[in-house]
């Protein structure tokens, strides 16, 4: 079987390892061990968000961000953020023009916050051209037809989120649906969180670099099934108490928080097992209910501290009514009615018999 020359001075590197032989010592074999290295240039792009995705990505333990951007992400492959309106150094035809040269190469294209459609996508824009500025929605389409792969990251890129929320003026969408109002076909994968686990976009990068997106199985809502495959409520630490059925009347109160809004018996993702902050907290581990930011109806019609239709869980399926009453009170429905009545005519019954001996005593007592 031939050998490609970027296997073939990966493997020898690999040998030359194990050996214990230095061979950058060499500086043509130190060139050559460099173009060996695959460069990916990342164009990331913000459109209607809070950046708070990017603030996640930004605050990564492990790996951290430098590791993620200066080193390997895996053996080979090396991920260059080529544009991030947010945090690169260059601005205006600089940074436009970074993105320009970008897309000249195999690039992967993240896409931050929701697409805004409405009135030609003028809601959101990105740099100018001929002294306009240009849509987001003009960018996403350009670079998504050109890229290898796209990432929609948090939920405003994967579903709307909460531009799209409510009345809607400003047409906001998600990625996957404006690529199939326009013919699209580029792999595009969701990766919806307010904001994301950091774990979620450089493990999803990784698997692309290894296997490319072909490789990630998706749910049906084009979420990666080794993040977003369990559902939060068969998890979660309160799951007793939801089976018993006691549950929180008020914030800070003991008990299962369903019916403050709890989301997480329809929400699919590992937050349980991952945390946040670098592992130190979560949303139900901090007194919270869970808000359900990993799936389409986020952020809800409704309150989001309104409690939903459980749709799906595993066994126990039975569950206790959902009650938080703790007090005994007296139910004056027809059948218990009947029931204290009948309580009340044996008890009665007993005090009259008791009546009429105590009489008869006294009449013969008398006589």
């Amino acid at each position: 079987m031939p050998i490609s020359r970027r296997k073939f001075i990966k493997y020898s590197a690999g040998g030359a390892a194990a050996l214990g032989v230095n061979l950058f010592d060499n500086p043509l074999l130190r060139k050559a061990f460099a173009g060996a290295v695959q460069e990916t240039p990342i164009i990331w792009l913000a459109g209607g968000a809070c950046s708070g995705c990017s603030v996640s990505l930004l605050n990564a333990l492990s790996p951290r961000i430098q590791d993620v951007l200066l080193d390997q992400v895996i053996p080979g492959h090396h991920t260059e953020l080529a544009f991030h309106p947010t945090v690169m150094a260059a601005s205006g035809d600089l940074a436009m023009q970074a993105m320009y040269d970008t897309e000249e190469k195999p690039f992967l294209l993240v896409v931050e916050g929701s697409i805004t459609t409405a009135d030609g996508g003028r809601h959101c824009e990105v740099g100018e051209k001929n002294g306009h500025g240009i849509p987001v929605l003009e960018h996403v389409l350009r670079l998504g037809n050109k890229a290898k792969a796209v990432l929609a990251v948090g939920s405003c890129a994967s579903f709307g989120g909460v531009p799209a929320a409510n009345m809607n003026p400003s047409g906001s969408k998600g990625v996957m649906e404006v690529f199939r109002e326009h013919g699209v076909t580029t792999p595009t994968i969701n990766l919806p969180g307010c904001a994301i686990h950091p774990d979620w976009f450089i493990g999803t990068v990784a698997a692309i670099l290894l296997g490319g997106p072909e490789g990630i199985k998706v749910d049906a809502l084009g979420r990666p099934e080794m993040f977003y495959g369990k559902l939060i409520h068969d998890f979660c630490p309160l799951r007793g108490q939801f089976d018993a059925g006691r549950f929180a009347e008020n914030f800070g109160d003991a008990g299962c928080l369903y019916k403050l809004g709890c989301k997480g018996p329809v929400a699919h993702a590992n937050c349980p097992e991952k945390r946040f902050n670098s592992g130190t907290n979560w949303c139900i581990d901090n007194g919270h209910p869970c808000n359900g930011c990993v799936e389409p109806e986020y952020p809800y019609e409704q309150s989001m501290w309104t409690p939903v239709p459980v749709k799906d869980m595993t066994p126990p399926a039975a569950y206790p009514p959902i009650f938080t009453d703790r007090k005994s009170a007296i139910d004056v429905t027809p059948g218990y009615a009947a029931l204290a009545g009948v309580a009340a005519g044996v008890v009665g019954m007993r005090l009259a018999g008791k009546k009429s001996g105590e009489e008869t005593q006294a009449q013969d007592e008398k006589e």
